[in-house]
Order: structure tokens, then sequence, then C-alpha cells
């Protein structure tokens, strides 16, 4: 769930250091955010915020795309020789992990 958007910084999605971790993201790594309430999508990269805050940012003009209170879907891709089985995790409300 987006908690905020800042349309003064320069661009970026801000994601709490537990979720970057959980989700095995990397700073900087280039993402797809999807908003499930408006359909909008936009790609930004990641921002490591303080862990356990549940603060997910959304970051310049982006903020016009998805705002406060959306509910998104962070997406990051990958290439690889071998298949790769995806990390997906699961928020709640307060951005805490339930599944």
């Amino acid at each position: 769930m987006v908690t905020r958007g800042d349309l003064e910084y320069e661009g970026s999605i801000e994601i709490p250091e537990d979720l970057v971790e959980a989700a095995g993201l990397w700073p900087g790594e280039k993402v797809l955010v999807a908003s499930c309430a408006s359909g909008n999508r936009l790609e930004t990269y990641v921002l490591v915020g303080p862990p356990r805050t549940g603060q997910i940012i959304i970051n310049g003009a982006a903020a016009h795309l998805i705002k406060a209170g959306e509910r998104v879907i962070i997406m990051s891709f990958a290439l690889d020789d071998k298949p790769i089985t995806p990390t997906r995790i699961v928020c709640n409300e307060l951005n805490e992990i339930i599944a």
C-alpha cells in the first residue's frame, strides 16, 4: 500500500529495507509498479528506506499516477539460462508481510 507521494523528489519508489530484503530486490534496481486501483503502471528504481516503517513512498512525477492509499504490485524481472523461481510476498494495509 502506498503511504505517501513526494512530487518534489526526483523519482523512485522508497521501500523499507525489510521488504526489499524479503523480496530479494537491490538498491537502484529497476521495477515495474502497478496500481490495483487505477491500473496505472510505471517503471522506476528502488530506493531503500528505513526498516519496519511500513512506508512505501512514490517519488517524483510518478506520484501523479499512483497516489497514497493505493494498493500496488511491485515487480522485478531477471534473465537466466536456468528456470527462475519467483519470490512473492504479500503485505497487509500496514505493509507487514502476511504471506
